[in-house]
């Protein structure tokens, strides 16, 4: 758990320097937009992590399944496709959403 914490640290730091960054020189030119960067980041960040998690536990759930009952791959493969594509398509909302705020709709 603490290596967890580490990561996400460090990831929320790599998100939050570079838009910091980028504020102080907009600053001068009197638009502001490191908050549309941070979003754009944690959109894409979050979205990514969520359906990483979803489809390894899709997988591993799937495999094990079908390595106890191997007559039932058949009728897993199915589910176990729509599933991930489902998830997949979670993920490509989020890229949606921080193309739409580095772009400012």
């Amino acid at each position: 758990m603490r290596n967890l914490a580490k990561i996400f640290f460090w990831s929320l730091a790599g998100v939050l320097l570079p838009a910091i960054a980028q504020a102080e020189t907009a600053a001068g030119a009197g638009d502001s937009t490191w908050g549309y960067a941070l979003g754009a980041g944690l959109a894409i960040g979050l979205a990514g992590l969520g359906c990483g998690i979803g489809q390894g536990l899709t997988a591993g759930n799937t495999t094990a399944g079908i390595a106890r009952n191997p007559g039932a791959a058949g009728s897993m493969n199915t589910p176990f496709i729509l599933g991930m594509v489902l998830i997949e398509s979670i993920a490509i909302y989020g890229l949606l959403i921080g193309l739409l705020l580095v772009f400012k709709f």
